[in-house]
C-alpha cells in the first residue's frame, strides 16, 4: 500500500472517531431529557391519583354521618293510631294519627285523612229542609258525591216498593193528603254501604208537630227555671246560716229551751199523779186490831 493511501485511510477513521464521539454525547442527552420528562409525568400521575383519592375519602367522610341518617330513619318503627270515625253509620272519614316518627319531632302529627264505615242501617233520618209544600230529602254520602250511586225508593206498607227514576243524592217531594216514606240506597262499586229512610209528614200534620213543640219547650224551660231558682236560694239560705251561725244560734236558742221546759214540768207532773196513785188507800194491818179490840 501507498503511504498516501494509508494517510487517507487514517484520515477517514479520525473523522468517523470524531463523529461518533458527537453523537453518543448528544443522543445520551436526548435520553437523559426522556427519561426526566417520564418521571415528571409519572410524579404528576402520582399526585393526582393521591389528590383524587383524598377527595374520595374527604367525599366519604362527608358523606358518611348522611348515609348513617338515612340508616338511622329507617330503623325508627312508625307507630300509626286512628280518629274517631265522624259518623257511627254509613259512611265518614277519620284521622290517621303518627304517634312515632314525626318529622318535626312532634308527639304526634296527622298523617291523611280516610275513610271509614260503619253499619248501613242509618235508621230514620231528617230532611234537610221542608215547608209546607215541599221536601228536600238527602242521601249519606261523601266527598266527592258523584262517587257513588244512589237508588231512591218509595216505602209502601204490606206491598214491594217503588224504585224512582232519580238517582241523584238530593230528591226533592212535594206534600201529599197522606205521609210518605222514602228509602236511599248508597252504593260503592255495586255494594250497599248506606241506608236511610225518611218520612214525609202531610202538611196538616206538620203544622200540628211545629205547634205542639212550643208548649213542650216552654215548660221544659219552666221546669228548668224554678229549680235553678230554689237551688240557688237553698245555697245562699245555707252561706247565710253558717256565716250568722253565732245570731241564729242565740235567735234559735230562747226557743227551743222553752218547749223543753214545758217538757219537763209536764212530764214532772205525770210523775207525781203516777206516785199518788200508788200509794195504799187502806191499811191491812188496822182492821185486824179493831176486830181484835171490839171482842
Amino acid at each position: 500500500m501507498s503511504p498516501r493511501g494509508t494517510g487517507c485511510s487514517a484520515g477517514l477513521l479520525l473523522t468517523v472517531g470524531w463523529l461518533l464521539l458527537a453523537v453518543l454525547p448528544s443522543a445520551r442527552g436526548t435520553n437523559v431529557t426522556a427519561a426526566a420528562v417520564q418521571d415528571a409525568g409519572l410524579a404528576h400521575e402520582g399526585e393526582g391519583e393521591e389528590e383524587t383519592e383524598n377527595n374520595d375519602s374527604e367525599t366519604a367522610e362527608n358523606y358518611a354521618p348522611t348515609e348513617t341518617e338515612d340508616v338511622s330513619n329507617a330503623n325508627v318503627v312508625k307507630e300509626v293510631e286512628f280518629g274517631m270515625c265522624t259518623v257511627t253509620c254509613g259512611i265518614g272519614v277519620r284521622e290517621v294519627i303518627l304517634t312515632n316518627g314525626c318529622p318535626t319531632g312532634e308527639s304526634k302529627c296527622v298523617v291523611r285523612v280516610e275513610e271509614c264505615r260503619g253499619p248501613t242501617d242509618c235508621g230514620w233520618g231528617k230532611p234537610i229542609s221542608e215547608s209546607l209544600e215541599s221536601v228536600r230529602l238527602a242521601c249519606i254520602h261523601t266527598s266527592p258525591i258523584n262517587r257513588f250511586k244512589y237508588i231512591w225508593k218509595l216505602l209502601r206498607p204490606d206491598q214491594q216498593s217503588i224504585v224512582l227514576v232519580n238517582d241523584s243524592a238530593i230528591l226533592e217531594v212535594r206534600r201529599e193528603n197522606y205521609p210518605l216514606a222514602f228509602q236511599c240506597d248508597t252504593l260503592d262499586n255495586n255494594e250497599i254501604v248506606a241506608t236511610i229512610k225518611f218520612t214525609v209528614y202531610t202538611s196538616t200534620e206538620l203544622q200540628m208537630r211545629r205547634s205542639g213543640l212550643p208548649v213542650t219547650d216552654a215548660a221544659l224551660i219552666f221546669v228548668l227555671t224554678v229549680g235553678v231558682i230554689i237551688c240557688v236560694f237553698i245555697i245562699f239560705l245555707l252561706i247565710f246560716i253558717i256565716v250568722n251561725w253565732a245570731a241564729v244560734k242565740a235567735f234559735w236558742g230562747p226557743k227551743a229551751s222553752t218547749p223543753e221546759v214545758q217538757s219537763e214540768q209536764s212530764s214532772g207532773r205525770y210523775k207525781d199523779s203516777t206516785s199518788l196513785d200508788q200509794l195504799p188507800t187502806e191499811m191491812p194491818g188496822e182492821d185486824d186490831a179493831l176486830s181484835e179490840w171490839n171482842e
